[in-house]
């Protein structure tokens, strides 16, 4: 398991790790939400490709539809 910090707050997650991976950890929609890693976004289509490191820094943020 390796450290990581999303949206502030420290989580584990298993060595190798990608944000595909994490996002489906988390469980959230992956049509709701953009990814932030190191103060970069990454694209949706890089997601299963970009394994993460201890101590990596990320911001989630989720799509809320209304009115």
């Amino acid at each position: 398991m390796i450290e990581i910090t999303v949206n502030g707050e420290p989580q584990t997650t298993p060595e190798g790790q990608t944000i595909q991976g994490l996002i489906r950890q988390l469980e959230l929609d992956p049509a709701r939400v953009a990814v932030e890693l190191e103060r970069r976004i990454v694209k949706h289509p890089l997601w299963p490709e970009t394994v993460l490191h201890t101590g990596a820094q990320l911001e989630i943020v989720q799509f809320v539809g209304g009115g």
